[in-house]
Parts: C-alpha cells; structure tokens; sequence
C-alpha cells in the first residue's frame, strides 16, 4: 500500500539585484523605544544609503515599517526569521544600528545567510547604535559568523567611506589591532604566583553564579555554555525573578526604611518628586530597597559567589528598577542585611558581587576581580560599564563609560559624593533611582571575558579616569543619559578605533587600584588568574609586563 503525505514545500529565495546591498534594522522589544528612536533610524539609514551610493551601489530595505507599530524595525526573533526569508541568501546584506537592539532578533537569518555580513553603527551619545553593534558583533563572534563592522558619525568621513568601499568590493574589511597581543609566559613574581593559586583553589573549591532569568535583552554573547563555564571551577545557579518578586513581598516594611535612612545618612542625594509616572519617589526607592535584601537573602540561601539579575524584561512591568540594588551589592560598605532569622549578617564587610543583566563574561571577571582585589587588600568595588560613546578632549581622547545607574558608590567617591535620580519612563515604566556619580580620577584595570572559536578569552588592558570640568562632565550626560553614572575612561595605548575594532562585547568592566604602580600588579595577578582558570589571555595596549 501507497501512504501520500503531505510533503512540506520550500520556500523560493529571490535572486539578488545587481549591485544592491539589503539593509535590515534590528530594534529593541519595547515598543515605547522603538517608535521613540525610528525617527534618529531613519536618519542614519538614509547617511549609509548615501554612502553606498557613492560607490555605486544601491541599499534596499528587506522590511517596509508596520503601519500598526510605526517602526520599521525587527523587533522579535519571529519578525526576524520571517525577514530574512525574503533576502536572497548569498546577497550582502548591512545590519544598520542607530540604536540599542536585541541581538537574537537577526541572529538565525544572519547564521543562515552565505553572503557578506556587515554592521554598521552611528557615532552618537544619545542613541547608541555603537553600543548595539558591539553587542551584536560579539554575538555574531560567539556563532563564528563571518562579518564585518564599520562606525561613523554620518558617513561622510574619508575613512569610513573608503573601508565601506573596501567590504562592497571585497565583502570583508580589515582594521588595524596591532595594540593586542597574547599573554607572554608568566614571570615568576609575587602576582603571578597569587592568581596561579587564586584559580588552583577556584578549580578545586568550586564557586556558584546566582542567575535570576539567563539571556537579557537578547545579548546571546552574554550567556556561557556551561560545558565552557564549568571547567574555570564556576557553576551555575539558574533562579527564576518570580522567585526574587516573591521574596521582596516577604521583607519587613521596616528593613527597607532602615536601609533608606542608612543611605541617607551617608549622604547619598535622592532627588524626589510626588508624581510616580514622570519623578521618583519613596515607595519606588523602598521597592529597590526590597530587592537588595531580597537578593541578598536568596543568594545566602544558594550559597553564591557572585549574583545577576535580569531586570528588563518582566520585572520593569512588576516592580521599581534593579540598579540601585545592584550598585549597593557591589560596594564594601552598604546598608546590612541579616538573615531571616537574624542571626547573621549577609557578606558582612564586603560586596556580592552583582554582574548586571545576567552578563555571564561579567560575572567571570566580576568573581576574579572580587577575589584578586581582596587578596591584594585593594577595595574589590567592581562594575560593568557600557562602552557609550567618546570624544577628543584636550588632547586625548576620553570615552564615555556609562552604565544605567549600578556603579558601586566608592568609585564616585562615596555615598556623599553619589545621587539616585529616577530612570527614564520609556525604559523604566515603574521608575526606580540610580546609583549614580562621576568616577572619580584615579588608575584602573579594564578587561572583557569573551567566546571566540568555541573557547573562553579574556582582554585585558590599562587605563586612567580623567577629571573633566563640570561642564564637560554634564555636556557628555546631557548627550547621553544624564541619570546614569559616567566614566570619563582614558585606555593606555588603545586608540578608539582599536577598541571599536577588537571588543566583543557592549559591556567593559572596570576596577581601581591605589595607584598606578599597584594597577600593574593587580593586572598581572589578574591574567595570571584568567590563565590559570584556563582562559585564553589577550593584553591590549600599553601594558607592564
């Protein structure tokens, strides 16, 4: 007997136009922020179309904007997949980013495609694209998806016009990263003997990563395979946010006014307002407040090292935002917390470290630089930034390390010299403060754990914080986001097209030493760490070793 099924038919591909580059803009999942920001896409599409122009090429969008939305980006993994079915699969296609976007939404066409891949960003303070590029790149990094990536203010700068002129001719683009290179044999100094030891006894004691909702905002380069993971000696603890909701329901009214008047006692500044829709308040901050222990306490009961909370996605509907908590987990001294029967203080003395939107190569570098900076009796305050933006002043050229308001309060110089002002309502729909500052001046050591070639990598460099005058200072919030805390980051013999050309990641992390003499040494402890633990070492820049 004969059985007839119904045999699934594929889909036809159309034949690429000649000449013609298809263009697709991957956006973020909120909507309040993608029809905010479509204007300042449109803009920049319409440069890069420009440009493309002048090399004789067409760009043609592979997705019209939805009438319903009144955007024109992708803005889920479905939208995605369903675009992509439309571009002729060994055509170039240009991922434009004017903006923060959500990785996985073009990751499966982008890993089924077979032609040139390039992404291109804008070079601006208020809308990120740069910021969304080098998430992206790292993904696409992590995937071993050939690409290319290519930044410009408008596109009209002779560098940027000739490298797009190099990807349409030869579909791939080459920059210049001669400031890397990899970790030399380790000298036999007290440093390196102390990060050998310090990843010897991680190997064999084991640490636990508290993770409340893995893979936040799409940043797929931010999750580790736990295959990868497990042999550094880290493990995973995966935790649920209803989990983290439900324990914030169970803290006494009383705790959180006692950690509020503890902050306020030390000086930290909360600018108050009476309308919950557009200011912060107090039951916002109490809120926040609830979540520190609460995360705290979950966290006693995991027995973790280190600690990570998703907060964009299903929390930003339920309660005030995560960065005030996640500043005071990672600072030394902060309100205290007890256990629920109150026996015990929690991390008495010293921080949790909290690796912000459950970034899995933060928490990495987070739990080594935690256990480095101890062991060298440095304060171990440690956090992530985003690599925002940046320009020239006087004569060097300063970035723009900026994160959305979770940096500890000792690397503003204190609570007195740190503020909590309410989060944007576009992002941030039940409000909630920041912890924020202006980094004070000082010497610190920068580095990004990473996934290239199927193994774990870490680059590691040195850099100062510059003092800028106020003005300065709040030129650059203004042209980014001035609730956040800001760095004014200066990289040792790492220009900005250098780190543009080599970091995998949106994120950087940071931590300060005494001095510089004292940074050297942290850093060499450090790599020794990251070795010892099996990760492959890059040292970027001018380097002591």
């Amino acid at each position: 007997m004969t059985t007839t099924y119904a045999m699934p038919q594929l889909r036809s591909r159309p034949e690429p136009a000649s000449d013609t580059v298809y263009a697709v803009a991957s956006g973020d999942l909120r909507l309040a922020a993608n029809t905010t920001c479509w204007p300042a896409q449109q803009a920049f599409e319409e440069q890069v179309r420009t440009a493309m122009a002048s090399h004789g090429w067409a760009m043609q969008r592979a997705h019209d904007v939805d009438p319903a939305t009144g955007h024109g980006f992708i803005d889920s993994q479905a939208r995605g997949i369903e675009v992509f079915r439309s571009v002729p699969k060994d055509a170039p296609v240009v991922v434009v980013d004017a903006v923060w976007q959500y990785s996985h939404h073009v990751l499966a066409g982008l890993r089924a495609h077979r032609g040139p891949i390039l992404l291109v960003a804008n070079w601006s303070g208020q809308f990120p694209g740069l910021v969304g590029m080098l998430n992206l790149t790292a993904s696409l990094t992590k995937a071993n998806i050939e690409h290319s990536i290519l930044w410009s203010r408008d596109f009209t700068d002779e560098w940027a016009l000739d490298k797009l002129g190099e990807w349409l001719r030869t579909g791939a683009i080459a920059h210049e990263t001669s400031h890397v290179r990899d970790l030399p044999a380790l000298r036999d100094s007290d440093e390196a003997r102390l990060g050998t030891a310090l990843a010897e006894q991680l190997r064999e004691d084991h640490a636990v990563i508290g993770i409340f909702d893995e893979g936040c905002m799409g940043m797929y380069n931010a999750i580790i395979d736990d295959e990868m993971l497990n042999p550094t000696g880290i493990y995973k603890e995966r935790l649920s946010q209803s989990a983290l909701l439900a324990e914030m329901d169970r803290v006494p009214a009383g705790e959180a006014e006692a950690a509020l008047a503890w902050l306020e006692e030390a000086g930290l500044t909360f600018h108050w307002g009476e309308d919950d829709a557009t200011e912060l308040t107090r039951e916002q901050v109490l809120s926040q407040l609830r979540m520190y222990i609460a995360a705290l306490r979950i966290g006693d009961d995991y027995g973790v090292d280190a600690i990570g909370i998703q907060y964009q996605q299903g929390l930003k509907d339920q309660c005030a935002a995560s960065d005030l908590a996640e500043g005071l987990l990672n600072n030394v001294q902060r309100p205290p917390v007890r256990s629920r029967d109150g026996e015990r203080e929690l991390w008495a003395g010293a921080p949790l470290p909290h690796f912000n939107e459950v970034d899995e190569g933060v928490a990495v570098d987070a739990l080594v630089t935690n256990r480095v900076w101890t062991a060298m009796g440095f304060d171990p305050a440690t956090t992530l930034h985003d690599i925002r933006w940046g320009e020239e002043y006087d004569g060097e050229f300063v970035w723009v390390f900026e994160i959305s308001g979770s940096v500890p309060a000792s690397h503003n110089g204190g609570y007195d010299q740190s503020y909590s002002m309410r989060q944007v309502p576009m992002f941030f729909p039940k409000g909630g403060g920041t912890l924020s500052g202006v980094s004070k001046p000082g010497e610190i050591v920068w580095s990004r754990v990473f996934v290239m070639d199927d193994a774990l990598h870490a680059d590691i460099g040195r850099a100062h914080v510059a003092e800028l005058p106020a003005e300065e200072t709040q030129r650059r919030l203004e042209a980014t986001d001035r609730q956040w805390p800001i760095m004014h980051a200066v990289l040792h013999g790492v220009s900005r097209d250098q780190l543009m050309a080599r970091h995998k990641a949106n994120h950087v992390q940071v931590a300060y030493a005494p001095d510089a003499e004292a940074a050297d040494r942290a850093l060499e402890a450090k790599a020794a760490m990251f070795e010892g633990m099996g990760i492959r070492v890059h040292l970027c820049g001018d380097v002591a070793l």
